[in-house]
């Protein structure tokens, strides 16, 4: 078991490195001038210093930058044998910096992003299906969804050490949900061979995606900080500083309009997205897609037209958080869904089952769906949890009388459905997608794995040990998972969007089946590997306009997960904050390996999506995060927590493999609320997070 922190870890002699950053949103670094008073043992070291590449692995992110294009940006790091002595040398050391106009865009506000005129690091104009007639329209509902960042919160800062012996061979300890990329991103940034770089992990806790790439940049500057200095080198973010400059998940704001004929049918949508990603544009195509594939849902739409684009702005780096944009762009789709059937007094559970994909479908991207039949189901069954329809009569003849009273609470009750993938839409650029694990069994009968996927701390090393331990008839204690170092194991890709449940598990399984056919007939050790590659389709395959000419990996939304919520909330009259009577989710994810850890994981994302939905009010304002956001940060207590039942499905396909589930509550549960607020106040809610002061000025006569 690896060890829990990496700020466990003290490497023999080590000494410590602060992070030196830039007091301006854009510039240039002209100087950076030490204190007279520090000792010449503490070394100052800046981009010059950099024997190799000054940028990470696959992203263009400097690791010391020299034109600085956010707040905060690294632009030298400090080293010395003091912990408590080199944060003061760092806090004195003078950063001179040539400073130019910095771009911001509030997504927050009621501002046009549409109207964005800056620098676009991706774009997409995408044009599906065939164009309506003009006389079909009976009306349009028109809506502008706004999606505020949101804090990963984890259990440790992001954190490195590193230690070079004898021979040079670089040891790096993090907590990365991607060992490969560190390995890549110190090897070119100090000109030295892979072979010469081992990562040993930690444990990256509940981390939502914000340990995929970012451990590489602080790995970085630790392996940068001891190669420089000859010793063993650590650095650890304050909470703070994590706080400040670590990504969030990405502000967004989608316009969104659609047609419809007498009878509430989708003649066409047209779409605008505009996401912020902040300075750099990291995992650009992945966000920009996805999110353009949330927006349309999984409606039978005959026309849709999609304007989209990724601004650069002068704030931190953004994105990916739990989702790579699905959920802000299921917002936009499932809020908008809610409103159509809110026009033509229709229950909104009702509509979506109307007009959801029928089999034989696929989606945008040109990736088929295999069976969309048990999405009916999944809908039934999470309105039959929640008491949906009778509540949803009930609170809809009270929201359309008025209200008379003030005597009695305000009810609400929301509904919003779902899906997601289990991989990675683009491949990335150094390891094109390909991903291995290997099964070793031993001559004494002993089975290790072995894979470079982030260890969990135990709930996802047990799965695979139970089902390799069944596959082979083994015992479960004679079965090992060995993920602690990147040296022990093949490239098995980054732990994120799912894989490791689903793409991970699914190539352990593979791997001991061979191991199965061929042990009785050869000699022990026997290794078995086994690989995953992009099989590929035509990215948005029936544009008229493509943006981008590439393939997307089918395999990335082939088998889907589908997922319903329903989110009941009560009023009180002249509160502010609403009381959450209970969140109700279905889903069906495919083959569920253990039901308690599924189990786990769909009620810690629900509390998440709740809070982000709910509470978690956060912006960056002229560039920086004030101390009002970070000390006044509000997430859920355990007080605030409300009854969460969650159910499973049994997959409606033959041959059932385990899904991703845990983005289906933030693509889900956020627009269940706003819906459920909008329904007991009588009024829009467009916007999340959907905090007391938008509530307040609601109540208090502040409508649209």
């Amino acid at each position: 078991m690896p060890q829990k922190f990496v700020t466990d870890t003290y490497p023999e002699g080590g000494w410590f490195a602060v992070t030196l950053r830039s007091p301006v949103a854009k510039g240039m670094v002209k100087s950076i001038n030490r204190p007279p008073n520090m000792p010449s043992s503490y070394i100052l070291i800046t981009a010059d210093d950099i024997p190799g590449i000054n940028e990470i692995d696959d992203f263009p992110v400097p690791v010391l930058a020299e034109k600085v294009s956010y707040m905060g940006e690294p632009v030298a790091l400090l080293v010395g044998p003091n912990e408590v002595e080199v944060g003061k040398y760092a806090s004195q050391c003078e950063i001179i910096c040539e400073e130019e106009a910095p771009i911001f865009l509030n997504l927050s506000t009621d501002s046009d992003a549409g109207a964005f005129d800056g620098v676009i690091l991706g774009e997409r104009n995408i044009v599906l299906g065939a164009p309506f007639e003009a006389d079909k329209v009976k009306t349009t509902v028109q809506g502008v969804y706004r999606t505020g960042i949101q804090e990963h919160w984890y259990a440790e800062p992001h954190a490195a050490a590193a230690a070079i012996d004898s021979q040079g061979k670089i040891t790096v300890h993090t907590a990365t949900q991607w060992a490969f990329h560190v390995k890549r991103s110190v090897g070119k940034l100090l000109k030295v061979p892979f072979e010469m770089i081992t990562v040993v992990l930690h444990n990256t806790g509940m981390h939502l995606d914000g340990k995929l790439w970012y451990p590489s940049l602080i790995s970085c500057h630790a392996a940068l900080a001891a190669f420089i200095a000859g010793k063993s080198a650590r650095l650890c973010l304050t909470r703070e500083e994590d706080f400040r400059f670590s990504p969030k998940r990405n502000a967004s704001e989608i316009r969104l309009t659609s047609s419809l004929d007498e009878e509430g049918d989708l003649l066409g949508n047209d779409i605008s997205v505009v996401v912020d990603l902040g300075a750099a544009g990291v995992f650009t195509d992945e966000i920009l897609d996805n999110t353009c594939l949330g927006v349309l849902g999984f409606y039978q739409t005959p026309f849709a037209s999609i304007k989209a684009k990724c601004a650069k702005t002068n704030v931190p780096v953004q994105g990916p958080f739990s989702g790579f944009g699905l959920a802000q762009g299921f917002f936009a789709a499932e809020r908008q869904a809610s409103r159509i059937a809110d026009m033509f007094r229709m229950d909104p559970s009702e509509w979506r089952k109307r007009h959801f994909l029928k089999k034989n479908k696929s989606l945008a991207i040109g990736v088929p769906i295999q069976d969309t039949g048990n999405m009916d189901a999944v809908m039934e069954t999470v309105e039959a949890m929640s008491d949906y329809k009778r509540k949803w009569a009930s609170y809809e003849l009270l929201r359309q009388r008025g209200r008379e009273s003030n005597a009695v609470p305000f009810r609400g009750i929301g509904i919003a459905s779902a899906y997601q993938g289990s991989g990675f839409l683009h491949a990335s650029e150094s390891d094109k997608g390909n991903y291995t694990v290997e099964a070793i069994l031993k001559e004494d009968g002993a089975l290790e794995i072995r894979t470079s996927a982030a260890p969990s701390g135990g709930s996802w090393e047990q799965i695979v040990r139970l089902l390799a331990a069944k596959i082979l008839a083994l015992d479960e204690n004679s079965v090992t998972v060995n993920n602690e170092s990147a040296d022990n194991a093949p490239d098995s890709g980054p732990s994120s969007n799912s894989r490791t449940i689903a793409v991970i598990t699914r190539l352990t399984a593979r791997c001991c089946l061979a191991l199965k056919k061929k042990r009785h007939h050869a000699t022990l050790p026997l290794a078995i590997s086994r690989s995953v590659k992009p099989s590929n389709v035509h990215a948005w395959s029936e544009c008229t306009q493509p943006a981008r000419t590439s393939s997307v990996d089918k395999n990335a939304f082939s088998p889907i997960s589908w997922g319903a919520a329903v989110v009941e909330i009560e009023m009180e009259p002249a509160a502010s904050v609403p009381k959450i009577r209970g969140i109700w989710l279905c889903i069906d994810g495919g083959r569920i390996l253990s039901e308690q850890h599924a189990r786990r994981s769909a009620v810690v994302s629900a509390i998440h999506a709740l809070g982000w939905a709910s509470r978690e009010k956060l912006s960056y304002i002229d560039g920086k995060i004030i101390d009002e956001f970070i000390y006044n940060y509000d997430i859920l207590s355990l007080i605030d927590i409300p009854p969460i039942e969650v159910r499973f499905l049994e997959s409606a396909e033959k041959t059932s493999e385990p899904k991703g589930i845990g983005e289906l509550p933030f693509c889900t549960i956020p627009a269940a609320y706003a819906q459920a607020v909008s329904q007991s106040l009588d009024h829009v809610f467009e916007k999340i997070p959907l905090c007391a002061e938008d509530i307040w000025t609601a109540v208090q006569g502040g409508k649209k």
